[in-house]
C-alpha cells in the first residue's frame, strides 16, 4: 500500500533546487536565504470591541470595593457583632 502524495505544497521553497544552500540546508556567511511565504494579515477590518463591558466591571468592582470597606468601618466602631 502506497502512502498518497499530499495535496498542498510547503511555503517553503524546495532545498534541492535553492541556489546558495550548503550541504545540510544552511547558506553560505553573507548569503541571503530565500523568502518564505506570507500568510498573514487580515482579511477584513475587525469590528471596535464595546465600551460598556469595561465600564460595567469598573462600577461593579467599585461598589464591591465600597461595600467591603463599609463592612471594615462598621466592625471596627461597633455597628456590628458578628
Amino acid at each position: 500500500m502506497t502512502t498518497p502524495e499530499p495535496r498542498d505544497t510547503p511555503p517553503d521553497p524546495d532545498p534541492a533546487r535553492t541556489p546558495g544552500l550548503e550541504p545540510g540546508g544552511g547558506v553560505a556567511p553573507g548569503d541571503t536565504p530565500p523568502d518564505s511565504g506570507q500568510t498573514s494579515g487580515l482579511s477584513h477590518p475587525q469590528p471596535m470591541p464595546s465600551r460598556k463591558a469595561p465600564i460595567i466591571t469598573f462600577i461593579a468592582i467599585g461598589v464591591a470595593t465600597l461595600l467591603v470597606v463599609a463592612f471594615v468601618i462598621a466592625q471596627l466602631v461597633g455597628w456590628l457583632r458578628l
